[in-house]
């Protein structure tokens, strides 16, 4: 017996070394928001705020011109808008999947970056809310979209796909949200008992809700968030199929397929993967979190970002099988145009990073290389907001009659709001891991092996064993 249990503590302590313990855990995730920021923060901090004021001016020039100020034309009517939306609602999947999903499936490796991976996700939908509003023209009518009546005795049209991403959105956002800050209650007691100043205590006690580490708010807590986990878990799948359904309800060649929903689900999860490994790296990198996000976390992803990959090239596959096999000519076509025509650069980018590149991770050097991860993640975002693009634009830029084809070229304004919301991101996110733990302290804690049941400490285990050494 003594030679067999070493074996369930080693395999738990793999996530984190072996010196780490609760008072560690404490001390590194709490300095984060203790100590004056760090010198990287300031710049990623400062660079965002840049691209948030770019986007204030595009979307400021926006509205006072029109949304012929973009690219957009006919019959290209949908463009870099819609791309940006769907590519935001996409990174936000990652945080839901590794925080519900994952929670539910008992993953302990999930509780170092759960956290981020959440917020990354409420950030990420705000982000993509930006575009089908401002893409309406005029903003102060999106009540409109809402199911009350209004002035005009008009009601919305409950069979648009369109409304239905109202409502998708907003209870994925509302969900998110409300499970994201439940975690972090225990955390934001933490920070109000070691708070050293009268503001930092009233402020994060505030947020705390008066939690006082009592048995009843376990109790209440631990009921709370597995409800929300069993909410969130379904909108992992809904919310991004419900935004196909954008496409896939729609007659045009290209769109009008019944893959559409496992597809952009697979996308999404691969996107949102990537950029929280984008996200976990530098702050690894920036907050010497080494100690608490191990090879171990990264290593995990890689290998959720291989299998996501490779689902996205099955459906890329059978996007052309289907074509095919449906003896549909301007279906055929559509995909043809796709990969050889005008845009046939686009195409072959996305195959090469969405396809390709995650092939590295089949070997471990890869999957535990710092710069390789990070240099992929880059490349897997990229090659999936150009998925985006290449589904909608070149479904659309060639119409039934030559005479009604039409190139898209993005404008300055384009750019600029795109920039804008990466901006914006970055903005909400830097605020974020400075003033919150980024990491949830009680949730590493749960998972360190001397805090499990059946563990035995080494000194205990030599006592225990040391008599029966010395009658053999």
């Amino acid at each position: 017996m003594s030679a067999a249990a070493p074996i369930t503590e080693i395999g738990e302590s793999r996530l984190v070394p072996d010196h780490v313990d609760h008072h560690l855990v404490t001390e590194v995730i709490s300095r984060t928001t203790e100590k004056p920021a760090p010198i990287g923060w300031w710049y990623v901090f400062v660079c965002s705020l840049i691209g948030l004021q770019v986007l204030g001016v595009s979307v400021g020039y926006l509205f006072w011109e029109g949304i012929g100020a973009w690219g957009n034309n006919s019959p290209a009517g949908w463009a870099w808008d819609i791309t940006n939306f769907v590519w935001w609602i996409g990174i936000g999947h990652a945080g839901t999947l590794i925080s519900a999903v994952l929670f539910l499936f008992r993953q302990k490796w999930r509780t170092s970056i759960n956290r981020f991976a959440e917020a990354m996700t409420i950030f990420a939908v705000i982000c993509a809310l930006l575009f089908p509003s401002i893409h309406v023209g005029r903003v102060w009518h999106m009540y409109y979209t809402m199911p009350f009546p209004n002035q005009m005795a008009m009601w919305p049209n409950f069979k648009s796909p369109l409304l239905w991403d109202v409502f998708a959105v907003s209870t994925y956002f509302t969900v998110s949200l409300l499970f994201w800050y439940v975690g972090l209650l225990p955390d934001f007691a933490t920070l109000r008992d070691r708070a050293n100043n009268l503001l930092r205590k009233r402020v994060y006690g505030f947020f705390a809700l008066g939690w006082r580490n009592s048995n009843r708010h376990w109790r209440n807590y631990e009921r709370a968030y597995l409800i929300l986990a069993a909410l969130s878990t379904p909108l992992v799948l809904s919310v991004h199929s419900v935004v196909s359904f954008d496409f896939a309800t729609s007659v045009i060649p290209g769109w009008h397929t019944t893959i559409f929903p496992p597809y952009f689900v697979a996308g999404a999860v691969f996107s949102g993967f990537a950029m929280v490994m984008t996200l976990m790296i530098i702050c690894r990198q920036v907050y010497d979190l080494k100690e608490i996000m191990t090879m171990k976390h990264l290593e995990l992803m890689n290998k959720i970002m291989l299998v996501t990959g490779s689902l996205v090239g099955y459906a890329y596959a059978m996007e052309f099988f289907i074509a095919w096999y449906s003896g549909n000519e301007y279906e055929m076509y559509v995909f043809m145009n796709r990969a050889f025509g005008p845009y046939a650069w686009a195409y072959w980018t996305m195959i090469t990073c969405n396809v390709l590149s995650p092939q590295f991770f089949w070997f471990k050097y890869f999957r535990t290389s710092i710069p390789w991860m990070f240099a992929l993640s880059l490349v897997i975002n990229i090659g999936m907001w150009f998925e985006r693009f290449v589904i909608i634009v070149t479904s659309l830029h060639r119409d039934y009659l030559p005479s009604s084809w039409g190139m898209f070229s993005p404008t300055i304004v384009d750019i600029g709001c795109f920039v804008g919301s990466i901006g914006l991101f970055f903005t909400l996110f830097s605020l974020f891991i400075r003033w919150f733990p980024q990491v949830a302290m009680f949730e590493v804690k749960g998972a360190l092996p001397d805090a499990q049941p059946t563990h035995h400490s080494h000194d205990e285990e030599a006592a225990a064993t040391a008599p029966v050494a010395q009658e053999a």
